[in-house]
């Protein structure tokens, strides 16, 4: 069985895909970019304004679901470029401060709208 999400807190989805799915316990969040879910622009400027934006879409789907950051435990990183990790990275690990999911991170030629990172999430319901 699959219940599908959805949220104004987030983005509304751009094309064929659900903002989240539940299943067996899990929540599988798609790849989320700096969309302002009030005017569906991307949120312009350094990679810790789009990380920042990207997290708080992110928190607002998980809440939908009724789960938290504190229970994703796998996430995928999207950098538009590696040398923006770091920065990335210090955004990110103030979502997570204490026991952080599993991540992985790769650099990507192209991503949704231009945009620097995207991030997809894996939860538990």
């Amino acid at each position: 069985m699959r219940q599908v999400i959805t949220t104004d807190a987030a983005p509304k989805a751009i094309g064929p895909y659900s903002q989240a799915i539940r299943s067996a316990g899990l929540l599988f969040l798609a790849g989320q970019i700096a969309l302002d879910p009030a005017t569906m622009q991307l949120v312009e400027g350094e990679i810790t304004k789009q990380t920042e934006r990207v997290m708080e879409n992110i928190k607002g789907i998980l809440a939908a679901a009724g789960s938290s950051l504190d229970r994703v435990v796998k996430t995928t990183v999207f950098l538009k470029d590696m040398n923006e990790f770091a920065a990335m990275n210090e955004v990110y690990g103030r979502y997570f401060p204490q026991n952080p999911p599993a991540r992985s991170t790769v650099e990507a030629a192209r991503l949704p709208r231009d945009a620097r990172v995207e991030i997809e999430v894996i939860a538990l319901a």
